[in-house]
């Protein structure tokens, strides 16, 4: 099967490829790589009018005449390459908006790919219509746009967020569910906004490469290194604020006991780099269920501190804990840090359940098997309406 995968910003698409290649399949991914990120593509398109003038230009441009010059210039790129993204079995959105360019562009770009391809699938992984909806209308306990309601962000702030919601965008999600086969949830922060849609397919793992990420054994013996990565444009969304006044607290009274790595707006190597030294990885509080760097860090045997709700652990019916549920309280989380620092042994014991977790539910040629039972499904575009 030959299967072209559009944007690229959590690995996602990356560890999936690698899967779907070990089964025999033929996969190119496109995309911009996700920012300062950097994640492999095998077709980039270089995001233009980032900084200086130039980006001076493109807003002043865009204020007067509503030109977009960074989306007109992926635009051209995209199409420069249009030959190599024709005739694909499968083509595989990343998001609704998987280059993140405006909206109009967007919807060109989507029926040239639904037009000359066979099948077009859509992830929800991401901040989409369906789920910033759903967040937005309060129906989560707490979510991403917890900061917002509780007025630690302004509504201009959290546009990249709501602005899925927005007419423009909206338009753009409606358009593109005209033309997909079906939607696939990543995980449960997305499935459950999408449940009882007549386009959704279900909840498939996030793809985790496990041959590329070895077990780290623990070793306590030393200080606890408690390493935290920060991208200030996700501050609040992430959480970031709950976890950097736990660890005030905490250093506060074991400095002795622990090391704390922090780390801000790194690319993907360099944070994997850093943090591999960690006994505890602190990724995000406002969420239900694991994010990429989450999982890939469960996978090397850290103790996670990010989404493991109830919902998330009646789903997988887990036993044992595989990761700590941070939730938007920073005296809860100064507590569960401050067991794991008294009791090292518990460190011990939930690094080998996360790798065992990931090894269970997300290994990259499973995931990728139950993508490829989700593609054959279907006969073509729109063939099940």
């Amino acid at each position: 099967m030959k299967i072209l995968l559009v944007g690229e910003y959590s690995r996602l698409h990356n560890s999936l490829k690698e899967g779907l290649i070990a089964l025999g399949h033929e996969v190119t991914i496109i995309g911009c790589g996700d920012h300062f990120k950097n994640y492999p593509v095998d077709i980039r398109l270089k995001r233009k009018y980032t900084s200086g003038l130039t980006k001076k230009w493109k807003v002043l441009l865009f204020k007067l005449f509503s030109l977009d010059l960074a989306s007109e210039n992926i635009k051209k790129q995209f199409f420069n390459h249009s030959e190599k993204l024709k005739n694909y079995d499968v083509v595989q959105l990343i998001n609704e908006s998987p280059l993140g360019v405006t909206p109009k562009i967007e919807k060109e770009i989507i029926l040239f790919l639904a037009k000359n391809n066979k099948k077009l699938f859509l992830l929800s992984c991401g901040t989409d219509y369906i789920s910033v909806r759903y967040a937005y209308d309060k129906k989560f306990n707490y979510s991403i746009l917890s900061p917002l309601f509780n007025g630690k962000v302004s509504k201009k702030e959290f546009d990249p967020a709501l602005k899925y919601i927005q007419p423009k965008f909206k338009s753009l999600h409606e358009f593109v569910f005209q033309y997909i086969s079906g939607v696939i949830a990543t995980d449960m922060d997305y499935h459950i906004p999408m449940k009882g849609h007549p386009l959704y397919l279900g909840l498939i793992p996030n793809p985790i490469n496990t041959e590329k990420l070895s077990y780290i054994p623990v070793n306590t013996q030393s200080k606890i290194i408690i390493f935290h990565g920060i991208n200030r444009g996700n501050y609040y969304k992430k959480g970031s604020d709950y976890f950097e006044e736990a660890l005030s607290m905490l250093e506060q009274k074991y400095s002795d006991k622990i090391e704390i790595i922090t780390v801000e707006s790194v690319p993907y190597a360099k944070y994997i780099e850093l943090y591999n030294q960690a006994h505890i990885v602190l990724d995000q509080v406002l969420g239900i269920d694991q994010g990429y760097n989450a999982l890939e860090a469960m996978a090397k045997g850290k103790v996670v501190f990010t989404g493991a709700e109830k919902e998330f652990v009646e789903y997988y019916n887990l036993e044992k804990t595989v990761a700590i549920n941070a939730v938007p309280d920073a005296q809860a989380i100064y507590n569960d840090l401050e067991q794991l620092v008294l009791n090292p042994s518990k460190i011990a014991e939930i690094s080998k359940n996360a790798r065992e977790f990931i090894d269970t539910e997300h290994n990259f040629i499973k995931i990728a098997e139950k993508y490829l039972k989700k593609y054959n499904s279907f006969e073509s575009i729109c063939s099940s309406r």
